[in-house]
């Protein structure tokens, strides 16, 4: 029986309402884009991104200089080598337990996702915060924040595989918790930072979060033996 279908499974209803929130998430994102195109999210951006400066001193980031350092570690696990390093242990760990269609599904959302924040950051073409000075190296455009983007993806939809793996329910909510506060944690730092704009991390938690939903659909697919829980 398809998983899309209304009567049967338990598993029916609750792939229906993914489906419903990937298309809420991703209407979001376009809501929000449309907003930023017409600037209408401006005043919201510089007013985030100055409450985090020095008043005086827009250059200079609230906090010390270990307080910077740390944003700049938080930053990192959103960065492409951490997130590469975490996705094949994550891949791995899913092929020694016995469950590689899902760990397969998993790296190539990784991948695809990948590619999607590169091809969005192409189009939208949107120019980085000018009104600080950054404070980590970036090199190309600003919207969505890739970061933020793929921290999600990665975070969230390895939290979902990992998960899937486990047989407690705590343990799998205490792991999806985690993501998410990862995930939360390297989009503060890039507006801390000051090279990204708040909406550009929105967009990217938008989005990240929409790949990972629909990851947990292909899971649902693909590998149901967790499906029904």
């Amino acid at each position: 029986m398809d998983m899309f279908s209304l009567g049967g499974r338990v598993r029916n209803p609750l792939a229906i309402l993914l489906l419903l929130a990937v298309f809420g998430i991703v209407g979001g994102f376009l809501e929000l884009a449309d907003e930023i195109d017409e600037a209408d999210t401006s005043l919201f951006d510089e007013t985030v991104i100055l409450a985090m400066r020095v008043p005086g001193n827009p250059d200079d980031p609230i906090g010390s200089q270990r307080v910077e350092e740390v944003a700049r570690d938080l930053t990192a696990l959103g960065g492409v080598t951490i997130l590469t390093i975490i996705a094949l242990v994550s891949f791995g760990a899913a092929v020694f337990s016995g469950r590689a269609k899902l760990g397969w599904a998993a790296l190539a959302a990784v991948v695809l996702g990948t590619l999607g924040t590169s091809l969005l950051k192409s189009g939208y073409a949107r120019p980085r915060p000018d009104l600080v000075e950054h404070g980590t190296w970036v090199s190309n455009a600003s919207f969505p924040s890739g970061h933020s983007m793929m921290s999600a993806v990665v975070y969230l939809t390895l939290a979902i595989l990992v998960a899937r793996i486990q047989t407690r329910h705590r343990v799998r909510f205490f792991i999806v918790g985690v993501a998410v506060l990862l995930t939360v944690l390297v989009g503060i730092s890039r507006v801390y930072l000051g090279v990204h704009w708040p909406t550009d991390v929105f967009a990217g938690w938008f989005l990240g979060a929409a790949w990972a939903v629909l990851f947990w659909l292909v899971a649902m697919k693909i590998d149901p033996r967790k499906a029904r829980d």
